[in-house]
């Protein structure tokens, strides 16, 4: 069956929209976790970025920012600089967690993180084709 363009471009923009929304789900609950349990935030960047002493003052300042950010990125805002964003945090959390690729059968939940970060890059990479629901065209 031959698919029409306009067709393409529908079935195009709902699987922009499922990526956008499963990406912002997983940043939303990270984001969400500097504000619940900012002692857990504490421990990430001391154990995956060698940040020691970090105040919980800074931990909320930061999830301030990343939830403006990922506010920005759902709704479609920006889509250079907030898609970029999003990538660009995903790709140091992934590859902050090398050691745990090492030991790949005790730590097989950090793997997710490749396809999630594919995934940013392609949402990226058409950004401009991402419009459904998006207040950016």
């Amino acid at each position: 069956m031959q698919h029409t363009q306009s067709d393409i471009s529908n079935r195009l923009s709902w699987a922009l929209l499922a990526l956008r929304v499963s990406i912002f789900i997983v940043m939303f609950v990270w984001t969400l976790d500097k504000f619940v349990n900012p002692a857990h935030g504490m421990k990430i960047f001391e154990h995956f970025y060698g940040i020691s002493g970090l105040a919980e003052t800074a931990v909320y300042v930061m999830g301030s920012f990343q939830l403006a950010l990922v506010l920005a990125f759902l709704a479609g805002i920006a889509k250079r600089y907030t898609y970029g964003l999003v990538f660009l945090l995903h790709g140091g959390s992934t590859l902050s967690s090398f050691p745990q690729y090492i030991d790949a059968f005790n730590n097989l939940l950090f793997f997710a993180a490749w396809p999630m970060w594919g995934a940013c890059f392609a949402l990226y990479l058409l950004r401009d084709a991402d419009t459904r629901f998006a207040l950016s065209k």
